[in-house]
């Protein structure tokens, strides 16, 4: 008997993901996850410079201020609560110091355009299509940072209102490269203090625009890690003791499945080398004078010093 069902997969047959592929994540906590993954195995990744964004509307306004490499000023930043913020990024950027947090948009803005540059993938996760509007300057913010609600319009973006904003974020991305292959992938973890019913009309909001949106001919692509997590996981034993966010049995079930779709067979051989290095340095022996453990650290250094040599821009 077959106690679980599963969602069909099909390997990429183009434009694989190898250790000489350049990758940028961007979007909701779930990228942060895949990202994790990335750098563990050592591969030349990069996530959110602006921090978390959650909607696509704040991915879109980074990408267009990348794309036109436009700088921050003291008139886009704010101070509240004894530190200083932007609208356009996470709280992990904010500072005490107003030109620390320039600094750091700045400099962030202009690494972010040569990661986009270079980039041969970019993976962009989308968590709500709920975002909040400054009634003072009729904008929509990618945060609020903890200010008064009463200064905020909720708002639900239509699937017509999403749908234009990829498409717009595509069209940046393709007019600094056109060869980029970006992948959407909706992240799993529910909203749930937007509601339950308004976490899912969001959630279906997204799934229709990135569907009307992506055109595998024009190298944009979807991963179904929400799918999975909904169908194949439906079960809270895979979920963090929050039972919203999945747990890491789920966050690697997921990376599987991704790693089987998009990477190359010889970046998967690759990863297994990575992670008998990693494994070996995180291990902890009863007695490091040994001469077996010694012997043990002697043959990892030779093999990290050979996957060095093939990839020299690796660091463990």
């Amino acid at each position: 008997m077959v106690f679980q069902t599963h969602i069909p997969l099909k390997k990429q047959k183009h434009h694989l993901i190898n250790y000489n592929s350049k990758l940028l994540l961007l979007g909701s906590c779930f990228s942060e996850n895949i990202g994790n993954k990335l750098s563990y195995y050592k591969f030349q990744s990069e996530q959110n410079p602006f921090g978390i964004l959650f909607h696509p509307k704040a991915i879109e306004t980074f990408i267009t201020k990348t794309t036109n490499k436009e700088k921050y000023t003291e008139n886009d930043v704010f101070f509240h609560n004894e530190r200083w913020h932007s609208f356009d990024a996470h709280s992990v950027l904010s500072s005490s110091s107003k030109e620390e947090l320039l600094t750091s948009l700045n400099n962030n803005i202009t690494s972010a355009f040569q990661q986009l540059k270079s980039s041969s993938h970019v993976i962009i996760t989308l968590g709500t299509a709920w975002v909040y509007r400054e009634i003072a300057t009729d904008t929509i913010v990618a945060n609020c940072h903890k200010i008064p609600q009463k200064k905020f319009l909720k708002e639900l973006l239509t699937v017509e209102e999403v749908s234009e904003s990829l498409e717009a974020i595509n069209s940046l991305i393709k007019s600094i490269d056109p060869k980029t292959t970006i992948i959407y992938t909706l992240s799993p973890i529910r909203h749930i203090k937007d509601g339950f019913v308004e976490n899912q009309r969001s959630k279906a909001h997204l799934l229709s625009a990135i569907h009307q949106t992506i055109e595998p001919r024009n190298n944009t692509h979807y991963f179904p890690s929400y799918e999975i997590m909904m169908d194949e996981l439906r079960d809270y034993r895979f979920y963090a003791e929050d039972m919203i966010h999945p747990n890491q049995t789920a966050i690697n079930y997921i990376w599987e499945k991704f790693s089987e779709v998009w990477f190359s067979e010889e970046a998967i051989e690759t990863m297994k080398e990575v992670e008998t290095i990693q494994k070996g340095f995180a291990h902890k022996p009863f007695n490091p004078n040994s001469e077996a453990h010694l012997l043990f650290l002697k043959k990892l250094q030779q093999k990290k010093e050979t996957l060095l040599q093939a990839f020299p821009f690796m660091n463990f």
